[in-house]
């Protein structure tokens, strides 16, 4: 049995918060969304993305047993789904446009798989060390690999919250989707890009190490990334094997 935790804030410069998550612990699927797109936009399109997830996955159960193959074809088609949904919105109430970020992470048994669209994040606690397990889609990710510039300097550069893929930008998305295995004791945390622009790696391993309550060290993070200024929304959902 999976202890878990979450907390959403829309931090001190916006004016409301355009996360959303949701957590299905019998189904073991935790989503977290960062919305793109105007005041109340990104919100509807945060929000709308969770709400159909939900919907489907209670509709639609993954079978038991199911191989990495078919959970990877299960969870990409439902983010066509969400994808298609959120498009036609978009096309209809926000011309300039009107998107989320998603990942989506599903625990069975030892393995966890995630998918990922956008520069939300999952990551990794295990044994005093934090590992990144999604890949962000954004621009300044991309001059990165290209070796264009520093992992250093793109945490400065101008165009650092551009973002290259999101659910309902596009007619389709790809996204991305990773398994990995868990054991107990690990900690996967889920994050939207508020929590880790304010807050480090080892500033977030060293709460981990004081605080073994999920809800309190999900609330412990937001409050953190708040007093480092709160440039964003802040939204931490945490699950501890």
């Amino acid at each position: 049995m999976v202890k878990f935790g979450f907390k959403s804030d829309r931090g001190r410069v916006r004016d409301n918060n355009q996360d959303s998550y949701f957590v299905m612990p019998e189904e073991g699927i935790f989503l977290v969304a960062d919305g793109v797109g105007g005041h109340t936009h990104g919100e509807l399109a945060s929000r709308t993305a969770m709400t159909d997830i939900a919907a489907f996955v209670r509709d639609n159960p993954i079978p038991a047993g199911a191989e990495t193959e078919l959970i990877k074809q299960y969870f990409c088609n439902l983010t066509e789904l969400v994808n298609e949904h959120i498009y036609a919105i978009a096309d209809e109430k926000a011309p300039r446009g009107m998107a989320t970020t998603l990942i989506i992470l599903y625990i069975d048994g030892s393995t966890a798989h995630a998918l990922n669209v956008g520069d939300s994040r999952v990551y990794l606690i295990r044994d005093d060390t934090m590992t990144q397990i999604t890949e962000d889609h954004t621009f300044v990710n991309t001059l990165v690999k290209r070796g264009i510039i520093s992992e250093a300097e793109a945490k400065t550069h101008p165009d650092r919250n551009m973002i290259t893929k999101a659910i309902g930008a596009d007619r389709t998305i790809e996204p991305d989707f990773y398994t990995f295995s868990i054991k107990e004791g690990d900690i996967i945390l889920m994050c939207t890009d508020g929590l880790y622009n304010e807050v480090s790696c080892d500033t977030v391993l060293q709460m981990v190490k004081e605080e073994d309550d999920m809800r309190k060290l999900c609330s412990d993070l937001v409050d953190k990334a708040n007093s480092h200024g709160g440039g964003d929304n802040i939204t931490v959902v945490s699950v501890k094997i």
